[in-house]
């Protein structure tokens, strides 16, 4: 045999035995389940932290892959870091369980929720179910392509439930959709309410099959969409209306206006435009936030819009939203009370809606500097009527150093009769101090879980 054959062989058996070597060697990861103390519903949004601070999160499964060679066999401290779910501190004041992993094991960790509001779930982003993935499960789950979505807005239109986000990041580029993102689903699209959770959003796409934007208005930046309702004109036809806000720099807005939707083209165009920096004029009161309908005793109906207690209302039609004559400006309640300890609370960002349940009106809004997180503390109060007053706030939701703002309230999931009361929100480290991003939740959208009968709410049920 040639002596460069010979060579060539005896090099493909080196390969062939590295390969089998590593085969050998590659251990199947472990798998945790982090559920919640009680119930055993899996948690989402659980941080497991190593000695040489490795970070795992548990994904909408609660579930996380082990696969750390250094600490398979080996007793190993984790750190629980949970927002609002935790375990209990041990005699040095750390939050944390010792485990010892092994390959194609299962271990599971309880956690205390600590705060009425449950977690359900995240609704937008990639990997929803990426740990479990790892270990051979949800493999027909689908992509959708998206990796960050922004604030939502929902509307009830022609049989759909229509949704909308902000800015949008998308896998190929740091720079992705900032000219509203959108999806469809059916108008019940969960058949239970209790994670794991997994939405099926059909969005909108281009000829290519890429999610597109469905409001590019005229001009350059991004445009955010809000005031998102569907109303019917004098005619019986429902419409499909937002306000739009064209943006520049960092936060700077330079247009308002109004935006219709088309149905053939599926999406908004410019209806009318309400508002320019160069007018030099003070912005008017504008059609921003989340719509509320109410019918007043004279058996008028409303729209109540607000972020989160209402700013504007007009008569529940399409001609009474693109007539500014018939807007009436409204001064919202400044500050509520804390239940328990009298302290003031500011609302920074939520949303108000009627419940048949409790027969009053609800709202969820984030605290304007709250502790520990400046904006990520969120509370629950009632009122007799839209524009309030609201009474006592209970806490039901908290951060540690990570914001979650502009939250939905989303009674159209749930059945009218029912006690269970869902939102969501979005999950960012922006405006926190200098927080580390949390690998694919940040800058999404998590569903939340109320239960109206829950004893702790009930210092804010008093009339």
């Amino acid at each position: 045999m040639p002596s460069r054959l010979i060579t060539t062989c005896l090099a493909v058996l080196a390969v062939i035995r590295l390969g089998l070597s590593y085969s050998s060697h590659a251990a199947e990861p472990c798998r945790i389940e982090v559920v919640e103390k009680g119930t055993g519903w899996p948690v989402p949004l659980v941080e497991l932290r190593t000695t040489n601070k490795t970070r795992m999160v548990t994904d909408n499964d609660g579930v996380v892959a082990f696969d750390l060679p250094e600490f398979m066999g080996r007793e190993t401290w984790l750190d629980v870091i949970g927002h609002g779910y935790e375990v209990p501190k041990d005699g040095f004041g750390f939050h944390g369980v010792r485990v010892t992993p092994k390959p194609g094991a299962t271990l599971k960790i309880e956690v205390q929720r600590m705060l009425p509001a449950k977690r359900l779930g995240r609704l937008t982003g990639a990997g929803l179910f990426a740990e479990n993935q790892k270990l051979g499960q949800r493999q027909d789950w689908q992509e959708s392509g998206i990796v960050g979505s922004d604030s939502v807005q929902t509307a009830i239109y022609r049989g759909k439930l229509f949704w909308a986000w902000g800015d949008t990041i998308m896998a190929g580029y740091p720079l992705g959709l900032y000219d509203t993102s959108s999806a469809t689903t059916a108008l019940k699209p969960l058949t239970s309410f209790q994670p794991p959770l997994a939405m099926p959003l059909d969005y909108f796409r281009d000829s290519k099959g890429a999610v597109r934007g469905v409001a590019k208005m005229p001009g350059s930046g991004p445009t955010w969409v809000s005031g998102y309702m569907s109303l019917m004109d004098k005619a019986g036809t429902p419409k499909l209306v937002c306000t739009y806000t064209r943006i520049k720099g960092h936060l700077e807005a330079y247009e308002t206006g109004l935006g219709v939707w088309n149905d053939a083209a599926a999406a908004f165009e410019p209806y009318r435009t309400l508002w320019k920096a160069t007018d030099n004029q003070p912005k008017p009161a504008l059609p921003n936030g989340h719509p509320a309908v109410w019918k007043d005793p004279q058996g008028r109906e409303w729209v109540y819009l607000g972020d989160p207690f209402p700013t504007l209302r007009f008569p529940a039609s399409f001609e009474g939203w693109q007539d500014q004559t018939q807007w009436e400006a409204l001064i919202p309640q400044k500050s509520l009370t804390a239940a328990g300890s009298g302290d003031k609370v500011t609302p920074h960002s939520g949303s108000i809606a009627w419940n048949s349940w409790r027969k009053r009106w609800v709202t969820v809004f984030v605290q304007s500097y709250g502790k520990p997180s400046a904006i990520g503390e969120l509370w629950y109060a009632e009122a007799d009527a839209p524009a309030g007053p609201w009474g006592a706030a209970v806490k039901v939701m908290t951060h540690d150093n990570y914001t979650f703002y502009n939250p939905r309230l989303h009674p159209e999931l749930t059945p009218a009769d029912s006690p269970i009361l869902l939102f969501e929100g979005t999950y960012t480290q922006e405006f926190a101090n200098h927080a580390q991003p949390t690998p694919r939740y940040d800058y999404n959208q998590i569903l939340y879980r109320l239960d109206l009968d829950d004893p702790a709410l009930a210092p804010a049920q008093k009339p």
